[in-house]
């Protein structure tokens, strides 16, 4: 499959810019399916929040198959920090995250949803707890006592069902797994994405898993505020695919192993790799 990457409007960089993006901390992946116009008011708010943010920042959009105007919209943002890639065919949220991890250079990695439902003023208190506290990742939580959410009840008791049977299955002290808004020590990820199987829905899931099951099991949760805009692709089609895809991981982590067997796999071509014909 080929990945484009669409460069962005050329433009002058300011001084103060370029010192900040010379100082790379944080890359922020946003995948995007669909969004069409909205994407360039999305990213436009999310520039806004990270100019805030003493660090500098990279903004790299996935683009996951569209064939509407979101490749377009994307570009359009009159910024050096952000990277557009492309590829032809729709595979999934996680298969976009994970392509955008592979093109980030931060030591932080955020994941954001780009229908910006969850507000990116909210980075930096994820970033603030992540070093206060030393954890290995931060998850927006809806459970959080101080989040401030508005969603449909349905929807609330769906969350609830769902994470009661992550609890029991998986023994994970996180109230919420599924939050599209997530801070990642890099070297998480650099451990953790390469023995991942789902490229879709329980994709979160299933990087929470192995990242505990690889001894990351420091996870801070933080509040986060949610603009539910009633237009997720969350339907009973996409929650019955969640639970099966979450009793795949059960499966895989308590039956098969898969997970440590792929690990040794992995170790075993890098020894491999690294010895001298």
């Amino acid at each position: 499959m080929t990945i484009e990457m669409i460069p962005a409007p050329r433009q002058e960089v300011p001084a103060e810019a370029e010192h900040i993006q010379s100082n790379l901390q944080l890359s922020v992946i946003v995948p995007a399916y669909r969004e069409g116009k909205r994407i360039f008011q999305n990213l436009t708010r999310l520039l806004q929040e990270l100019n805030k943010l003493d660090a500098g920042y990279e903004v790299i959009v996935v683009s996951d198959g569209n064939t509407d105007s979101t490749v377009g919209e994307a570009r359009r943002v009159q910024s050096t920090q952000v990277k557009v890639f492309h590829y032809p065919m729709n595979v999934g949220k996680g298969f976009a995250l994970s392509l955008g991890v592979d093109q980030c250079a931060g030591d932080l990695v955020t994941f954001i949803d780009a229908d910006m439902e969850l507000d990116p003023a909210n980075i930096g208190g994820f970033i603030k707890i992540m070093q206060s506290s030393n954890c290995d990742a931060v998850i927006g939580s809806k459970r959080h006592p101080l989040s401030k959410v508005a969603y449909p009840r349905f929807r609330r008791l769906q969350s609830w069902v769902y994470q009661l049977v992550v609890r029991v299955l998986f023994n994970l002290d996180v109230r919420d797994t599924q939050t599209g808004l997530k801070l990642f020590r890099r070297s998480v990820l650099r451990d953790a994405l390469p023995l991942l199987a789902i490229k879709q829905f329980a994709f979160d899931l299933e990087l929470l898993v192995v990242a505990h099951q690889l001894g990351y099991r420091k996870i801070c949760e933080a509040p986060i505020s949610l603009d539910y805009q009633f237009e997720s692709s969350v339907n009973l089609g996409s929650a019955w695919r969640v639970l099966w895809d979450s009793a795949a991981i059960f499966y895989r982590l308590r039956i098969l192993r898969y997970y440590q067997h792929r690990k040794l796999e992995l170790m075993a071509s890098d020894a491999d790799n690294r010895c001298p014909v």
